[in-house]
This record gives C-alpha cells, sequence and structure tokens, in this order.
C-alpha cells in the first residue's frame, strides 16, 4: 500500500490565479514552501490540453520529491508517471480504477458523507478528503458546511488518513487540530495568496504545532 506521507494537500484551479501568474510557477513557489503532494484538477480541460500541463507537473513535483495526483483521469496519470488519481462522485469505481492503476499508485476520493468514507476504505482507497467543512464557493454543488463537529466524528472513525477541505485556511487549523484533524486539501489558501511559498510554509507549520 502506498505511502501517504504529507499532510498538506494542495488542489489545484487555474481559475483562481491572479493576473499574470501561471499555474506552473504557483505550484512552483507551493512546493519550495513545503508542499508535497500535489492535485491537478482542471476539470473543464480536454486531455489534448490537461496532458502538456500534467507533464509540467509531473516534472516539478518529480523535482522536489512530492507526489502528483490527477483528478479523475487515469489515463492521464497513467501517461505522465503520476503517483496516484483522486476520484469524485461521478468518476469510476474505486475498484475498477485499482485494476487499473495497479497496488503501487495512490488513490484518493472526495466524501461528504461518513457513510462514504467506509464505502471508500472498503473499495480501496488509501485516503480520502471530507468537506466542505467550512464555506466555499467551489464546494457549493455539495449542500451547506459540514463544520468541525461532522470532522470530528470523521476523524475518530475512518480507518483512512482524511483531509480535511473546503474554505480552509491559516486561521481555520486551530480548531481543526482540537476537532482531532492533522491534514488539510486547500486550494485558495495557496493559490491566491501573494506569497504562494509563504502560505505553503504557515500552513504547515501550523499543522505540525
Amino acid at each position: 500500500m502506498p505511502s501517504v506521507d504529507f499532510s498538506l494537500y494542495l488542489i489545484t484551479d487555474r481559475h483562481q490565479l491572479p493576473a499574470g501568474r501561471t499555474l506552473g510557477e504557483t505550484v512552483r513557489a507551493a512546493l519550495e514552501g513545503g508542499v508535497r503532494a500535489v492535485q491537478l484538477r482542471e476539470k473543464d480541460l480536454a486531455a489534448a490540453e490537461l496532458y502538456p500541463l500534467a507533464r509540467e507537473l509531473r516534472a516539478l513535483t518529480r523535482a522536489f520529491g512530492a507526489k502528483l495526483l490527477v483528478n479523475d483521469r487515469v489515463d492521464i496519470a497513467l501517461a505522465v508517471e503520476a503517483d496516484g488519481v483522486h476520484l469524485g462522485g461521478h468518476s469510476l469505481p474505486i475498484a475498477v480504477c485499482r485494476t487499473l492503476l495497479g497496488p503501487d499508485k495512490l488513490l484518493g476520493v472526495s466524501t461528504h458523507r461518513l457513510g462514504e468514507i467506509d464505502a471508500a476504505a472498503g473499495a480501496g482507497a488509501d485516503f480520502v478528503t471530507f468537506g466542505p467543512v467550512y464555506p466555499t464557493p467551489t464546494k457549493l454543488p455539495f449542500g451547506p458546511p459540514l463544520g468541525p463537529e461532522a470532522l470530528a466524528a470523521a476523524c475518530a472513525t475512518t480507518p483512512l488518513p482524511l483531509f480535511a477541505l473546503g474554505g480552509i485556511g491559516k486561521e481555520q487549523l486551530p480548531p481543526l487540530r482540537l476537532s482531532g484533524c492533522c491534514r488539510v486539501a486547500v486550494i485558495s489558501a495557496i493559490l491566491t495568496a501573494p506569497d504562494p511559498r509563504s502560505s505553503a510554509s504557515t500552513l504547515l507549520r501550523l499543522l505540525a504545532d
């Protein structure tokens, strides 16, 4: 079983980048700040556009000894020799992806209820994201925020490494830590920050405290 040896999981969304900043340079800055896992999540790109971007991020993550996962696209992940795939609610079944990827690749799964965590664990997932914990525009389709109480219940019962997701920045980390959560997935906290490197470093420091 591959190791989930990271506490901060950066998810990409190039539409949130400040004007004039590329995804590649932002991810590089995050890696310089200590990020060791990146999910390429650009769901509106066709394969022909996603592939070169995945190759770029694969080269970057490899240079920093970090992991790259690709959202949904098992074919792109295999083509660029990514470290794994992250699956959502409309993806291929977890067991099918595990067969395609083999036992040594990471499989992350998005979850929004406690029962989904148990199902992901039983199907062969290596870790889950859980949320939205706080309000966030990217997770509006999944309903109202679950809150720290639901997160605490999930952390207390899940057999898998769990990453809190949704509206998380440095201000939210102390209450999340009190909920028993020591891993977070973020988008805007790093991508929209004036200094992505410093933001990543600060988040990692607060997670380690």
